[in-house]
């Protein structure tokens, strides 16, 4: 079972990132008084039902965003499954009238994985985007940035961590091999061979991994992104919530006391990072508190092209969200080649409206 308090503490920052008001979500994180079951007062159950009022009312991309909170930070019984299950009907339903978005479930492993997916074309195929979340955050979080990317003249498609959400795959240390697998997939449909991850957190570092692996990924964007001192400081180890210990142990399958020394072997050494001839990009929050300062350094000092920018906030900056959204894309398009040059100058200037004062490029 999750500790309460601190279960209310970290979702606060999920809900910022999908834009959810602040004088809603505190209602219903008033009305939960038990994270187990789902009855009334349990995490799942108060959660659906905001959900459920967004839903009859028509707001069902609201609706959905509020069921991806019900089953945070992972399915662990009936409530927060019946929270995902809804999250992803009700996302689904939405998607029906925005026809930039769609659904493609293709094989990796042996295993069905879906995709939210724009802009595949066997005939005018585009430069291809894939973009996955963290631990705690289902595809549907993110899918409704597709048609943006979509307006830029990429292909792109929105995954999961492997384990997070629908997705049936085990993380492992070679779950990096998720995003070759989908450029195999969609070769017939994208240009995969100009390929770009906007990978967040711990998407980030098997993004790294793989882009030191497969010369199709031309670039790669991450925010929070654990490299190695995550993976072996036992001293910030034990400074890690327990949300976190307890979602990456659920993901890796081992006891949550096991969890650091499974995955004491998964960072990247300092020839994978200086290996990387590709450019990378990320955010970083000065007050993360899931991942160590150490990891930053090592990717400003060993990675040859990173470019970093700085929050003062904590892990996934999401007081900055305004910002790091468009400095996110930004990003993105400044490493292809062939990005319109009216979509940068928009995007300069979105960053520039957007920028508190508390960011450092």
């Amino acid at each position: 079972m999750n500790d309460l308090a601190e279960l209310k503490q970290f979702v606060v920052a999920q809900a910022i990132s999908q834009n959810l008001p602040a004088d809603q979500y505190d209602d219903v994180l008033n009305g939960i008084t038990t994270d187990a079951g789902d009855e009334p007062g349990s995490w799942a159950h108060e959660w659906i039902r905001a959900g459920e009022e967004f839903a009859g009312r028509g707001a069902l991309l609201p609706a959905a965003q509020y069921f991806a909170t019900g089953r945070f930070p992972f399915v662990d019984g009936p409530g927060r499954a019946r929270a995902l299950a809804r999250c992803v009907e009700t996302f689904e339903l939405w998607t029906r009238d925005v026809p930039q978005i769609d659904s493609l479930t293709i094989e990796v492993d042996g295993r069905p994985v879906r995709l939210w997916t724009t802009g595949l074309s066997a005939d005018e195929p585009r430069p291809l985007l894939i973009m996955s979340g963290g631990i705690v955050s289902p595809k549907e979080q993110w899918a409704a940035v597709l048609p943006q990317l979509a307006s830029f003249g990429m292909a792109a498609v929105v995954t999961e961590l492997p384990g997070v959400g629908e997705s049936p795959l085990r993380y492992d240390a070679n779950s990096w091999r998720l995003f070759p697998a989908i450029m195999d997939a969609l070769a017939p449909l994208a240009k995969v061979d100009q390929t770009y991850l906007l990978a967040l957190s711990f998407s980030g570092h098997l993004a790294l991994r793989a882009a030191g692996r497969d010369p199709r990924i031309r670039g790669v964007v991450g925010n929070g992104t654990p490299v190695r001192a995550f993976f072996t400081d036992r001293a910030w180890q034990r400074r890690v919530p327990k949300v976190t210990r307890d979602t990456l142990a659920h993901l890796v399958g081992v006891p949550e006391e096991q969890v650091f020394d499974a995955v004491r072997d998964w960072g990247l050494s300092d020839d994978e990072l200086a290996g990387l001839d590709v450019p990378f990009a990320a955010v970083v929050a000065g007050r993360d508190e899931i991942i160590p300062p150490a990891d930053a350094d090592l990717l400003r000092d060993r990675v040859p092209d990173a470019r970093l920018m700085v929050h003062d906030d904590v892990h996934g900056a999401p007081s900055h969200l305004a910002e790091t959204k468009v400095w996110s894309l930004r990003a993105v398009l400044r490493m292809w080649p062939d990005a319109a040059a009216k979509d940068l100058a928009a995007l300069d200037a979105a960053v520039r409206a957007a920028r508190s004062g508390g960011a450092t490029p």
